[in-house]
Formats: structure tokens, sequence, C-alpha cells
């Protein structure tokens, strides 16, 4: 079994740090651009970590139960 790819999309200040880790980080400041960030994330994506804001802007997109969607979790 292959693990895919962790992004982490949010506000720079929050997730920018996590590149140093080779995570695919995914700036985005205002609730649209965490949306077409979430939208465009390559089917390898297999954990995306979300900045509190970011987990709110994208809604039920992340809580509802969806096997085709990466694994989510949320900063604190």
């Amino acid at each position: 079994m292959t693990m895919g790819t962790v992004a982490a999309i949010g506000a720079q200040t929050s997730v920018s740090g996590l590149a140093l880790a080779g995570v695919d980080v995914r700036v985005a400041e205002d609730p649209e651009a965490v949306r077409r960030a979430w939208q465009d994330l390559p089917s390898s994506v297999g954990l995306v970590i979300l900045t509190a804001s970011a987990a709110q802007a994208l809604g039920t997109a992340v809580t509802e139960p969806d096997p085709s969607r990466p694994l989510t979790v949320v900063m604190p």
C-alpha cells in the first residue's frame, strides 16, 4: 500500500512552516481561495491539514463521510 502526499490549506502565517516537512502548502487567505485550493488538490493527496478558518470555509465538504476524499485534520 502506498501513502499519498500531504497538503495543507490555510493562511500563509499558519501553514508556510509545514513546507519544511515536505507538505504541499496551498496558501489560501479567504474562503473562496480555500474552496479553490480544495478543488484543485491532486488525487495523490491522502491527507489534508486545514487551519480552523479553512475548515470553516469548506463546511460540510470536510465533515460528511466520503471515502473518495482525502483524510482531513484541523489545526487547533
